[in-house]
């Protein structure tokens, strides 16, 4: 059912150090995303834990991607998900780099997308689904203008994320980032970065941000 109509969901996850990066935050969204489509994940958080880290253990890495998917299940053609008896669940690990180096040091070119952000009434943007083909119109927009991402606007205009990344804005001492009405998935990095900003006493502004 995952590969037929996209139905699961999913989390990536970083590894540093041979440490699962905010795991238990990554495992209580995975959990929140798949009772909001009422898939029933057949492992409890703890035995995923322990599946995460003897996948990467087993693909001999410390510092990697993690990418947990669970789709509905084996099934048949038909729509209905009740025909899929069980989820089925997998878990790669994967020494991803999304950009080179230099990128992260030097910064680079993005466009605004003209494909905008689902509609919160036709997916809500707090579900990680495996539905990922609005985000990939907008990259394919971004590749055919050889930029390596794009800005999403939201219905009403508004900025929302990026194609795979939420976004920040650095300002005259300030840090502003989107709301969370904006359309924006609830990140858990993007979290981490405002909490953050508060340890260092850093301004972070919350707020709608227009292109």
């Amino acid at each position: 059912h995952g590969t037929l109509y996209g139905d699961g969901v999913f989390e990536g996850i970083r590894v540093y150090n041979g440490r699962i990066f905010e795991c238990d935050a990554h495992l209580r969204r995975l959990f929140d995303s798949a009772r909001s489509i009422r898939l029933t994940i057949p492992q409890t958080p703890a035995e995923l834990k322990a599946a995460i880290e003897q996948t990467f253990k087993a693909n001999g890495f410390t510092d990697c991607y993690i990418r947990l998917v669970v789709t509905r299940g084996v099934g048949d053609l038909g729509l209905d998900p009740r025909r899929c008896a069980k989820a089925s669940v997998f878990i790669i690990a994967t020494a991803l780099q999304l950009y080179p180096r230099e990128m992260y040091e030097n910064g680079m070119s993005v466009i605004t997308a003209s494909v905008i952000r689902n509609h919160p009434n036709v997916l809500s943007p707090r579900i990680k689904s495996l539905n990922y083909l609005n985000n990939i119109l907008a990259k394919l927009e971004a590749n055919d203008a050889g930029v390596p991402e794009a800005i999403m606007l939201n219905q009403d205009g508004n900025v929302a994320e990026c194609t795979a990344d939420n976004i920040f804005i650095a300002r005259a001492g300030r840090i502003y980032t989107p709301t969370t009405t904006d359309g924006i998935l609830e990140g858990i990095t993007r979290q981490v970065v405002i909490d953050l900003c508060g340890r260092l006493s850093i301004p972070c502004v919350e707020k709608s941000l227009q292109r």
